[in-house]
């Protein structure tokens, strides 16, 4: 099956382009990406254009900059995705070369797949943008990372193929969190997609997880799996955060699972 990834972006070309950089190296090679851009300037049209000779096929959708608007913007570009599987990341994120392989091998009908992230220091990723090559550092470098207080933590970069308790959390969404997130799109559809009634940040993706769990999708862990590494930036306004958090709340409280403000309208 192909395999969408669809990668969030706002302003931010030159994470942009190492997120990129790291999917030219993946293993598992049958899978296209779908750049989800909140209304970036030119810069990143001009980093993705830099793409579109890749082995792989690149799609972009954008719409004007009016604020943050994660959750209509990740619904476009589902529209342009033409897989069977859907997987979410951001785009000041970095992934290892068995990233796509890991997640179709978790990829199971009836589940969404979470995964993890090791958060980088603000200067360890501006430094990693242009010096360091995610692939080659091994598990010693990770350890000196951590010691230097680089990285936060170590485990979502290691590898326990056969982690035997995937399912042991099948209904909670706290965590879950749409910088790693594989999904069935057939199930995306099913409940809607995001709901774009959420504007500005956050709770959009859990949102997102709670209607798919209430829809009888549930979670599965990625971990030790698909772990990846999240440069750290400057933190955008949360301003809107207690108005989305009600939203969220009231959909956890009415068991919401189909919207009628999201991938299609009604």
């Amino acid at each position: 099956m192909l395999i969408s990834v669809i990668i969030t972006t706002y302003n931010s070309p030159d994470f942009l382009k190492k997120c990129l950089n790291s999917f030219l190296k993946q293993k598992d090679k049958n899978f296209e990406i779908v750049i989800a851009d909140d209304g970036s300037t030119e810069d990143t049209k001009r980093t993705i254009e830099n793409f579109k000779d890749s082995f792989f096929k690149v799609s972009h959708a954008w719409h004007e900059d009016i604020g943050f608007r994660a959750a209509k913007i990740r619904n476009e570009a589902v529209k342009l995705a033409s897989g069977e599987f859907l997987v979410f990341i951001d785009g000041d994120c970095i992934v290892f070369d068995d990233f796509i392989m890991n997640h179709r091998s978790l990829s199971e009908k009836g589940y969404f797949s979470r995964g993890n992230r090791s958060m980088l220091s603000l200067e360890f990723s501006e430094r990693i943008i242009y010096e360091e090559d995610q692939n080659k550092i091994g598990f010693l470098k990770f350890i000196r990372l951590r010691l230097n207080k680089d990285i936060n933590r170590i485990l979502p970069v290691m590898r326990f193929p056969n982690y035997p308790f995937r399912k042991l959390n099948k209904k909670k969404w706290q965590g879950a969190k749409t910088c790693n997130l594989g999904v069935w799109k057939s199930d995306f559809e099913s409940i809607n997609g995001y709901d774009e009634n959420y504007e500005g940040w956050g709770r959009e993706d859990s949102d997102f997880v709670v209607r798919l769990i209430n829809n009888n999708i549930f979670r599965k862990e990625a971990i030790f799996s698909t772990g990846l590494l999240h440069l750290k930036h400057e933190i955008i306004s949360r301003e809107n955060f207690s108005k989305n958090d009600k939203l969220l709340k009231q959909a956890i409280n009415n068991k919401k699972t189909y919207i009628n403000n999201g991938y299609k309208k009604s």
